[in-house]
Parts: structure tokens; C-alpha cells; sequence
């Protein structure tokens, strides 16, 4: 059986994170994706943190599943190359700046010329338009204008706090795969092809919106709550790391604290969500004492007591403890293989199943221009290989 997503071939262009992880969810779902890179350096995320052997991590992790073309689009030739190889595609995705696509020749109208039923996607940080259209927008930058790094601060700390991850690019990258399915569903239902415009900016700020930006949604509330009701979130620590628990509903808060041996959540003030609502200062009174309690208690012991009154916790685990987890190799969630560049990986396999149309861990990410001269013969070029490498054209 083959993924939902066989049958599409993706033309993508797009580098670093954001669009080449966009991209890689479709190739994991059944697309055939042929990404496009400069001969050379190749798409920058090769370079980008841990790597072995000039395949970083995260490149071997957001371009599995795609064959990779070495073009030099600032040749004629290199741009025909590309523009045959978009002509029979399904989807085009690219993230250049505003205007940068457009002066290599290939923007949405050149494109659709020979393709009017092509999806072309626009990803940009951004947007298209406005004073900022033209600004380089990395993860951080991004981050810190769309409220992200605001909404860190709470707790323990005042000041607006960096995500430790490239939450703008994943939450863009998210935003971007389900975006082109929905636009290839459309096609489907006889809508044909169409131009989408994501920037990085609008897909954070709709992911800020949905819970931490209360008082900016509601705008007659009286102001007496936080905008984001996760802002005094914090971990617990034990005798020998953290926890977590999720205090949301009366039950989960009775569930905590008889799981860690502290008594009082049925007083009056605190037994009911609407009664923590008001009164606050009581509840943090009760939540003091539940990480007083916990401060005693090994991890393992916090998490047994808790559980047993099937209350929401969880430890806190790295990456590497996450590997050994006996629920995480229950669900066979991460997967082992050997890249012929990087050596032995370990990477997740892809998140939603599919009953009907199972999805797969795509095959490995390509080298730089792996799979060229293959592709140029599949476009009826393979007599031009070594031609088109002694110009410079291809690597």
C-alpha cells in the first residue's frame, strides 16, 4: 500500500528548515519530491548544528524522502532544467525572499504558464508585502516580533525568553504541509492550481493567538486574568530531577495532591475551577505546598503517586532518555538506520498514521546533487550530463 500522497511530484527549492521540513512530512505521506540546491554549498541546513561528514542533523531529518539536483540557476540552462522539471509537477515550493524568485525566472506566472494546475507555495518571513517584506527573518527574529519570546515570560522570570528550538520554522513548516494538502484537495474537487503565501510571521501569530493572547482576542475582558493561562506554568523539581502536572480540572487538582500526600484541594476556595478563578492566592497556596511535597520525593516516586490517582504528569526527560523509554519503544516511535554520509541515525518516524494509506519513514536525505544525473535523464537530458558539469551548470 502507498502513502495518501502518492502520486504527487514536489518540486522543492526551499532551504533550511521551515519549507524543506514542510516537504519532508508530504515525502514521509507518499510524494516523490526532487529538491533543488546550488552546486556548491547546497541548502545552508546542511551546515546548520551537529553534523557528520557535511550532513547535519537536521538535514538528514527534514529532506528524507527527496532526490536532490544540483542547478545553477543563474545560467539559462540551469533555469530551463528547472523549469522542465516543474512543468509536470503537482507542487512548487520555495522560500526566498520577496522578489528573489521573481528575478531568477521563476515566479508563480512564468510557472503557471505550462502548469495551470500547479500549487506553488510562497513561504517567506514576513509576507509578501508591508514595511518588513524585505527584512532577512531567521527563527529568533521571528520569535521575538510574533510574541513567542513574550509569552515565555511568567513564572519565575519577567523577561520575554527565546524558545530553545526553531519554534517558528516548525510552526511555519506545520502550517506550510497542511496548506498545500488543503490546496491539493481543492485541486481535486476541480479548483485547480493556485498560489499560496505563507510567511513565518502570521503562522506564529495564529499559534500565539490561539491561548496566549487572551486580553488581545477578548477585547472587553476586564483584564484580570494573564493573556496566556499558561504564563505561570513551571516544573516541580524532585529529590533527583523534575516533573510536571497539569492542574486544569477539580479532578486532576484532587488527583495531584492526594498523590503527593497533601490535603486541603476540597476547601471551598479551591475545590472547583471557578472558585480558583477567584480566588488565586489560595490556590497558589495549595499548589506551594504540592511542590514542597514533591521537593521530597524521587521522580519516580512523584510520578507512581500521581498516576495511581490517574492524575496528568509526566517526567522530565532529554532526548536521550527519551530514546530508552519504554513507551516510546512500545509505540515505535523513533527509528534507526544507517546514512551513507552521516553513519548511524536514529530519527522519528512520521507522526500520523494512516490506517488505510500508511505513511513511512522516507529514505535517507540525499547528498549534494545525489541524484542529478538521474533526474536529468528522466527529463530526457541524461545525454547533456557531463556537458552541462563542465559548465557549471549542474554538480
Amino acid at each position: 500500500m502507498s502513502g495518501p500522497m502518492d502520486g504527487v511530484k514536489i518540486v522543492d527549492l526551499s532551504i533550511a528548515l521551515a519549507g524543506p521540513w514542510a516537504v519532508s512530512i508530504l515525502a514521509d505521506q507518499g510524494a516523490s519530491v526532487i529538491k533543488v540546491e546550488p552546486p556548491g554549498l547546497g541548502d545552508i541546513g546542511r551546515w546548520v548544528g551537529v553534523a557528520v561528514g557535511g550532513m547535519s542533523a537536521m538535514a538528514s531529518v527534514v529532506n528524507r524522502g527527496k532526490r536532490s539536483i544540483a542547478v545553477n540557476l543563474q545560467t539559462e540552462d540551469g533555469l530551463a532544467i528547472v523549469k522542465k522539471l516543474v512543468a509536470d509537477a503537482d507542487v512548487f515550493v520555495q522560500n526566498f525572499r520577496p522578489g528573489v524568485i521573481e528575478r531568477l525566472g521563476l515566479s508563480y506566472d512564468s510557472v503557471r504558464a505550462g502548469n495551470p494546475d500547479l500549487v506553488y507555495c510562497s513561504v517567506s518571513g514576513f509576507g509578501p508585502t508591508g514595511p518588513y517584506a524585505s527584512k532577512s527573518a531567521y527563527d529568533p527574529v521571528v520569535q521575538a516580533y510574533g510574541g513567542l519570546a513574550f509569552a515565555q515570560a511568567g513564572g519565575q522570570s519577567t523577561e520575554p525568553q527565546l524558545i530553545r528550538h526553531t519554534a517558528a520554522d516548525k510552526i511555519t513548516a506545520l502550517t506550510a504541509s497542511q496548506a498545500i494538502s488543503a490546496a491539493l484537495f481543492a485541486r481535486e474537487r476541480g479548483r485547480g492550481g493556485q498560489h499560496l503565501r505563507l510567511s513565518m510571521l502570521e503562522a506564529v501569530v495564529n499559534f500565539v493567538w490561539a491561548d496566549a493572547a487572551g486580553n488581545e482576542v477578548l477585547l472587553d475582558a476586564d483584564g484580570s486574568q494573564p493573556s496566556s493561562f499558561a504564563r505561570d506554568q513551571k516544573l516541580w523539581p524532585t529529590k533527583d530531577g523534575h516533573v510536571i502536572a497539569a492542574p486544569v480540572s477539580d479532578g486532576d487538582v484532587a488527583g495531584i495532591c492526594r498523590g503527593v500526600g497533601v490535603d486541603g484541594y476540597d476547601a471551598p476556595e479551591v475545590a472547583t475551577i471557578m472558585a480558583r478563578r477567584t480566588n488565586v492566592k489560595a490556590f497558589n497556596e495549595l499548589l506551594g505546598r504540592v511542590l514542597e511535597a514533591v521537593r521530597t520525593m524521587t521522580t519516580a516516586e512523584a510520578i507512581a503517586g500521581m498516576e495511581a490517582e490517574k492524575a496528568p504528569c509526566g517526567a522530565v526527560l532529554s532526548p536521550a532518555q527519551l530514546s530508552s523509554d519504554p513507551h516510546v519503544r512500545a509505540l515505535g516511535m523513533l527509528e534507526d538506520s544507517v546514512h551513507p554520509i552521516a553513519g548511524r541515525i536514529r530519527q522519528p518516524r512520521p507522526a500520523a498514521r494512516f490506517e488505510a494509506t500508511p505513511s513511512a519513514t522516507g529514505a535517507h536525505a540525499p547528498g549534494l546533487g545525489e541524484h542529478t544525473d538521474a533526474i536529468l535523464a528522466e527529463i530526457g537530458l541524461g545525454a547533456r550530463a557531463a556537458e552541462f558539469r563542465d559548465a557549471g551548470i549542474v554538480a
